[in-house]
């Protein structure tokens, strides 16, 4: 595996346990979908990945990461982002409202700041045209989805040999989620990039990923290839909002019944 989770315990100020022995991994070039409900701990798994828990006064007290084998966990998130091209775009969409679209762009690249910036700029603009129009239009003008695509550019200025996406599609419209995560398709199958995608919308997800797993109250519950979980009756019931009509639904179950089923 080219990236490692390997049963990682954390905890925000020394008392709140928010994951509890997490264990996963992503391959080179692979496309892994992580689904979950609010407070299932996906996001405090990508700062745990990048190295930014500790700005959060979170602790990893058990487990690890590991990159190409060797550990990151004791690492800065600005020795993980330039010594193994690990990025990562919170959700939220983190621009800087003030400067321009090309000003955003251009002041990502100076974590690698290279002859080849105006290439990369390009390419960009090639995966997002409309970035290109809008790029003298103040950042904090754009719309919700225009700065969702500038966030995922301003990573791809980084050179990112992973890219770690955190809720990409939240508050865009349906039509807009559909456009943004064909995107970031083009990009895994095209570039190599090997992205980790934490999402809600799991039919949107799991239609571009290859793997996928499920995460609950801070444990990772089912994993499975795209394709299988998308089939699953328990990520039909609860993610897509498909479980069949004709037999008792698992929500009117008694909820450790439920939680026995994904265990």
């Amino acid at each position: 595996m080219l990236l490692s989770v390997e049963n990682l315990r954390v905890v925000y100020h020394d008392v709140i346990s928010v994951l509890h022995g997490v264990s996963l991994g992503v391959g080179e070039g692979e496309l892994l979908v992580i689904l979950g409900a609010n407070g299932a701990g996906k996001t405090t798994l990508m700062r745990s990945i990048c190295g930014m828990i500790d700005f959060y006064d979170g602790k990893i007290i058990e487990g690890d990461v590991r990159l190409g084998g060797k550990s990151i966990k004791a690492l800065h998130t600005t020795e993980i982002l330039k010594k193994h091209r690990l990025t990562y775009v919170m959700e939220d969409r983190p621009v800087f409202w003030y400067l321009t679209v090309e000003e955003n762009l251009l002041a990502a690249a100076q974590a690698r700041w290279d002859r080849e910036v105006a290439k990369d700029l390009e390419e960009v603009y090639r995966y997002f045209p409309v970035l290109k129009r809008l790029r003298q239009k103040k950042a904090g003008f754009a719309s919700g989805g225009e700065q969702q695509m500038l966030a995922i550019g301003m990573a791809l200025m980084t050179r990112p040999r992973i890219l770690l996406l955190d809720e990409p599609s939240l508050g865009l419209a349906p039509l807009v989620t559909e456009e943004l995560f064909r995107i970031v398709g083009r990009l895994n199958a095209e570039k190599g990039v090997t992205v980790v995608l934490v999402e809600q919308n799991a039919n949107a997800a799991l239609a571009i990923g290859h793997r996928g797993y499920v995460m609950e109250t801070g444990r990772v519950v089912l994993e499975g290839k795209a394709s299988e979980l998308l089939e699953n009756q328990d990520v039909r019931e609860f993610y897509l909002g498909s479980g069949e009509k004709d037999r008792r639904s698992y929500r009117e179950a008694k909820r450790y019944k439920r939680r026995k089923r994904w265990l």
